[in-house]
């Protein structure tokens, strides 16, 4: 079910849950959609139907207070910084105190701050029942409140995570339930591509390094080769980063695996992985946790070997290079018939709703990735009055997206209407690196002029501080980059104009997307109208969804793009955005925010 913004989809499906008597388990898309839910949403329409529903909120491992890793960290001497020991006694006060453990409880700790690495579990290093503080385990608090709850919010990534544990026989995180209800279920196929394929990231390697020394430091202090070895490893590990220049990209398996120094980076490291596995079977039988290291180094092994591999029908090898980390990813080609195997094993009923499923009422984009064929959908818009409330502005006499001044072009055509606006705007850009440039253009064209609006960055603080800067200030200018397309909401004046760069198609280099325009193309469809197209109005349709959150707000959305206008596809994909009154025209962009003024006076 497609619902536009304001449609209220959440009482929705919230009312009938609830009169249902049955257990429902409600998926959203990020952790702060499922804190709004669990804090704001669910008890408000509790206490309407005076229903007495028990309701439990579960998040992954790693949003909880792990006792034996914060314990061991504690008495480590070696930590880096006296910041990062102020910030793990304070999560230990807090671990004492707090009943659920869960981070987000803890404010005083910043959600980027190191110490969370070394006061978490993860998959990977949880001893389960071996651990010694299995009794006081806040995960399994949790998930002890989710089997006795009548309503369990968790995100998508939990619910994969417990989808793969499933398939593995490994048991179940999730209770069993009568219906699930997906929020932001545009976000699944994403997701899903991410669970049901294999990573390997140097930032698990890296941490199995320093596990297995802190484990043999308490455990096996005698034997000096184990340390050692893991200090080669994890000396083995740090060059792969090393090898490219520069972060955010993604490449074909093939075409690193052929880039000199890369192949030979990654022999040394299975060399010395192999090695560390080797020692790690001769004194895995002192601790718990030596044993546990060896399992983990063995499926590292595992999957670098698979990686390194041949090429597997169904399956794309890439890389991902991050700021600070390589990813080693193999991933399904298409998930749709492993998804559709979940829903057809399971008798429960399945709920897809989101403000982006459809392209003008047409789902079949959104039911082919995740192969839910016979479905059926519903199709509601918002009650928005948009051709009063919001404009939308495709400027011209813009050059191609291509060209090398694009970014600065752009900032030429919205300093104008930003200055109409008096701040109080979005730019979204479709990369990182076009919005950096962007920055420094403001930066540049606000010391010619003289007018100055507080700008804030993507990456400079965490999502939620700048979200909540943003708001303070009221005449701000927040860039962003794709974490803010989506799940973002700023309702009133502080936000009046969204600027998007371009038109949102994954660039056609992307090993995944590459890959499947191949596949579509050999099954003899047109990937661009298939695929690419869809794919491109439900990500711009998510970004547009920023301007307008309530019946009050008015805004101008800005669309640097002249494919919307110039290209034969364009006209799609306006006609699938909310209904505003369009003009090309920077004088009626301008005459929007005098008009708004009047209003709000009047």
């Amino acid at each position: 079910m497609e619902a536009g913004t304001g449609t209220g989809k959440t009482l929705a499906y919230l009312v009938p849950a609830m009169l249902s008597g049955g257990k429902t388990i409600i998926s959203t898309g990020t952790k702060t959609l499922q804190d709004q839910l669990f804090h704001r949403d669910i008890p408000a329409v509790r206490e309407a139907l005076a229903k007495p529903v028990t309701v439990a909120l579960l998040k992954g491992r790693a949003n909880y207070v792990c006792h034996y890793h914060l314990e061991r960290a504690l008495s480590d001497a070696r930590l880096a910084s006296r910041e990062l020991a102020k910030h793990l006694q304070q999560i230990a006060q807090f671990a004492k105190l707090d009943d659920s453990g869960d981070r987000m409880a803890l404010k005083t700790v910043p959600e980027e701050s190191p110490a969370w690495g070394f006061a978490v579990s993860s998959r990977d290093n949880c001893l389960g029942g071996d651990c010694p503080n299995h009794r006081d385990c806040f995960v399994l608090k949790a998930r002890k409140r989710a089997l006795e709850a009548d309503l369990v919010v968790i995100n998508h990534h939990l619910f994969f995570a417990d989808v793969l544990l499933k398939d593995e026989g490994a048991g179940e995180l999730l209770p069993a339930a009568n219906a699930v209800i997906f929020d932001e279920a545009h976000q699944l196929p994403e997701v899903a591509s991410l669970f049901f394929g294999e990573t390997l990231t140097t930032g698990m390697l890296l941490e199995l390094a320093r596990d297995v020394r802190e484990e043999a430091d308490q455990a096996a202090g005698d034997f000096m080769q184990l340390t050692q070895a893991a200090t080669d490893f994890e000396q083995a590990v740090r060059p792969l980063r090393l090898q490219f220049n520069s972060a955010q990209q993604r490449l074909p398996a093939h075409r690193v695996l052929g880039q000199a120094g890369f192949s030979e980076a990654l022999a040394e490291v299975q060399k010395r992985l192999d090695c560390l596995r080797g020692l790690l079977e001769l004194q895995a039988e002192r601790s718990d946790g030596l044993k546990h290291c060896l399992g983990r180094g063995e499926v590292c092994a595992a999957r670098l070997e698979s990686w390194r591999g041949p090429d597997e029908e169904g399956t794309i090898r890439w890389v991902e290079v991050g700021t600070h980390a390589v990813m080693l990813h193999a991933t399904p080609l298409n998930v749709s018939e492993i998804f559709a195997r979940q829903v057809e094993a399971s008798a429960k009923a399945w709920i897809f709703t989101s403000a982006t499923l459809a392209v003008r009422g047409d789902f079949s984009h959104f039911l082919a990735e995740l192969g839910l064929h016979g479905a059926e959908t519903g199709y509601w818009d918002s009650p928005f009055d948009y051709a009063e409330q919001a404009l939308l502005y495709v400027p011209s006499g813009l050059p191609d997206p291509n060209a090398a001044d694009y970014t600065q072009v752009v900032v030429d055509a919205a300093w104008p209407v930003l200055q109409a606006s008096r701040g109080r705007a979005f730019l979204l850009f479709t990369s990182l690196r076009a919005m950096n440039e962007a920055y420094g253009w403001l930066q540049e064209r606000m010391a010619q002029t003289g007018v100055a609006f507080p700008l804030l960055r993507q990456g400079d603080r965490s999502r939620s501080e700048l979200l909540a800067e943003f708001r303070q200030l009221g005449d701000a200018v927040l860039l962003g980059s794709q974490s803010f397309w989506e799940g973002v909401d700023v309702a009133g004046e502080a936000l009046s104009l969204v600027v998007i760069d371009r038109l949102p198609f994954q660039p056609p280099d992307d090993p995944v997307l590459a890959a499947r325009i191949d596949a579509l193309k050999r099954a003899g469809k047109n990937a661009f109208f298939d695929y690419q197209l869809p794919h491109a109005i439900i990500n711009l349709k998510q970004g547009a969804g920023r301007l307008i959150r309530r019946e009050t707000d008015r805004g101008v959305l800005m669309i640097c793009d002249p494919r919307l206008v110039e290209k034969s596809y364009g006209r799609r994909i306006w006609q699938a955005l909310p209904p505003m009154r369009r003009s090309r025209r920077l004088d009626e962009a301008v005459a929007f925010f005098d008009s708004a003024c009047a209003a709000a006076t009047i």
